[in-house]
């Protein structure tokens, strides 16, 4: 784990929709709509937590693809990361227009260099340049924490008592390396956060609908985890006989894989947090599935390279 101080300077697919998905957003639940809520301004739809709504000095919001100025399938989209096939221009006009449509203009977003790492940021001011790393945290008023998803679990953290805040990326590759649970960690050290006074938010990413893996990364996750046989659909390593190898005629060393597993990397990031110390009821996890509701949002194993990025914020007002 590394930190860095910076200074002043269901396999169903909707498919692509439009400002008229707004509002089926509910047909999740109950469970989604008792805990969350949504904002709809200047043509954006955003989620965001009730729980948190009770600080006012608290910023937060997940964006959902609804709207913006990105052009995608001949979709307005609210494309909030930079990719080939969008412009730099409409991207940070998107990003202008999810701070105003959060009544954050007055917040320096603080986006990050991810790359499925176990690097946690904390910063007393906004860095010049992006600075590599998968989560970052801070007490200092001002800024707007952010990261980036198209299927990874965006969590962000709040600790009321010491107006702390962190936003994580958790991917299968941060998630084995304990990024959230060690974010946890960064906010004892550096502002005396207790974990059972924090409060979590998982956005809407991949469900365990959805995401497949290699039985190497189940391997990988059951010998680091001892309950992680409960985060897969069917738990396979690798080692079980291929029942597929008798079904064809292929020579010794040439055998088809075994079958991939799905994994549920909120389910495996909630255990982690549980295990910090965190209170269950304070951990609230959106049931969106990323890659079933292409309507609301992006998804990479979906789309491939045309994915937008979704965005997750989190801020401490001035």
């Amino acid at each position: 784990m590394a930190s860095v101080k910076t200074s002043a300077r269901k396999r169903t697919d909707s498919g692509h929709g439009n400002g008229s998905d707004l509002k089926s957003i509910r047909k999740t639940g109950d469970s989604f709509s008792s805990a969350w809520t949504r904002r709809v301004s200047r043509g954006l739809c955003i989620l965001q937590v009730r729980a948190f709504g009770k600080f006012p000095w608290l910023v937060h919001g997940f964006s959902t693809r609804v709207g913006g100025q990105s052009l995608l399938d001949g979709t307005r989209v609210v494309n909030l990361g930079f990719t080939e096939w969008d412009s730099s221009e409409k991207v940070l006009e998107n990003r202008r227009l999810f701070q105003s449509a959060l009544h954050a203009c007055d917040l320096t977003l603080v986006s990050l260099k991810q790359f499925h790492s176990d690097v946690i940021l904390v910063f007393d001011a906004a860095p010049a340049e992006p600075c590599r790393g998968d989560a970052s945290t801070t007490s200092h008023p001002g800024l707007l924490l952010g990261v980036q998803t198209a299927d990874c679990v965006p969590i962000l953290l709040v600790d009321p008592k010491r107006r702390a805040i962190a936003a994580v990326h958790a991917g299968w590759r941060g998630t084995l390396q304990r990024i959230a649970s060690k974010t946890v960690g960064k906010m004892q050290m550096e502002f005396g956060s207790k974990p059972a006074d924090l409060l979590a938010a998982f956005g809407p990413a991949i469900g365990g609908c959805c995401y497949e893996v290699g039985a190497e990364v189940a391997t990988q996750f059951t010998s680091q985890f001892p309950g992680a046989a409960e985060w897969f659909d069917e738990l396979r390593t690798g080692d079980e006989p291929n029942p597929l190898q008798w079904l064809n005629m292929a020579p010794p060393g040439h055998q088809p894989p075994p079958r991939k597993v799905r994994l549920d990397l909120r389910k495996a990031n909630r255990s982690q947090l549980l295990e910090a110390g965190l209170r269950p009821n304070n951990i609230l996890v959106s049931d969106l599935c990323t890659a079933c509701r292409r309507d609301l949002f992006f998804s990479y194993r979906k789309e491939g390279a045309l994915s937008g990025r979704l965005l997750s914020v989190i801020g401490i007002r001035s």
